[in-house]
């Protein structure tokens, strides 16, 4: 004859469980949140290709990411070392994340820094990142949901 249990470590089991998948799926929308704030960025970059003295800016997706986590957002004091020198992007950020000017490999004539090769390369990096973030979502979704309806 099975035993009568009052439920309370069936209780904590499932409270474990519940944590376990909010941590993994908290991870999974904090990487595509910012991957979608990066691709829009790059976006922009890739329209402005032809604008005079338009300075290609990213973010740092791994330190966005750790932020993003920690709940905490980069903030080191920058020194210029000219008075317009940080102008453009003093406080501009991606959800948390300072956004940088890309340093160019080769500067064009008219002050642009967006090379063209660089960023296509880094919208379709992203972008197949992002991909591969909501197939992984789905997947862990379809397994949990299994599992669930497993018991």
């Amino acid at each position: 004859m099975p035993s009568i249990s009052n439920g309370v470590s069936h209780s904590r089991e499932g409270e474990a469980m519940s944590s376990r998948i909010d941590e993994m799926f908290r991870f999974q929308q904090a990487a595509l949140n910012l991957r979608a704030a990066r691709q829009e960025l790059i976006a922009s970059n890739i329209a402005n290709a032809d604008t005079p003295n338009y300075k290609a800016k990213d973010i740092n997706f791994a330190n966005a990411l750790q932020g993003a986590l920690a709940g905490t957002t980069e903030k080191l004091p920058m020194t210029a070392s000219a008075p317009d020198h940080l102008r453009g992007n003093a406080g501009e950020s991606v959800m948390g994340a300072p956004v940088q000017y890309r340093v160019p490999l080769q500067p064009s004539a008219d002050g642009n820094t967006v090379d063209m090769d660089v960023e296509r390369a880094q919208f379709a990096d992203n972008a197949l990142r992002y991909e591969a973030s909501v197939r992984f979502i789905s997947d862990k979704g379809k397994s949990v949901l299994d599992a669930l309806q497993g018991f």
